[in-house]
């Protein structure tokens, strides 16, 4: 993919993206190790964190040999497999009622809510990608 021109505010962005990749880096190499914390989707934000603030890390995450076919596909629109949606839905909604049934005190109510929510949407999200034809 081509770069986009950089325009003033551009430049002023990319140390803030390229932090925010490292960060998404981070988790995702942590959820290779830690079940139920997901790998590619941060990998996938911070390829398009890097998209915008360093062509080298960005080469690095899209060429991986762990998780790099998994981003390339979903960023060229291909989607991901059946089975790693399923896979997706049954952990989120396995640690989201968790937190909200264990994790979370009682008296955080809203915060309670909130994560319901967040599950909610994280499933139409995973519904909206294309299934991968494998």
């Amino acid at each position: 993919m081509k770069k986009p021109p950089q325009s003033v505010s551009g430049k002023l962005m990319r140390p803030i993206f390229f932090t925010i990749g490292l960060l998404m880096v981070a988790l995702g190499l942590i959820g290779i190790v830690v079940p139920g914390l997901p790998t590619t989707i941060f990998m996938i934000i911070a390829a398009a964190c890097f998209f915008r603030s360093s062509e080298k890390f960005y080469n690095w995450v899209i060429n991986n040999r762990l998780f790099g076919q998994a981003v390339q596909d979903y960023r060229s629109g291909k989607g991901m497999p059946l089975k790693a949606k399923f896979m997706a839905w049954t952990m989120m909604w396995i640690f989201g009622m968790y937190a909200i049934f264990f994790g979370i005190p009682d008296r955080l109510i809203f915060v309670r809510f909130f994560v319901f929510i967040l599950l909610i949407i994280g499933t139409i999200v995973v519904y909206r990608v294309p299934v991968k034809k494998v």
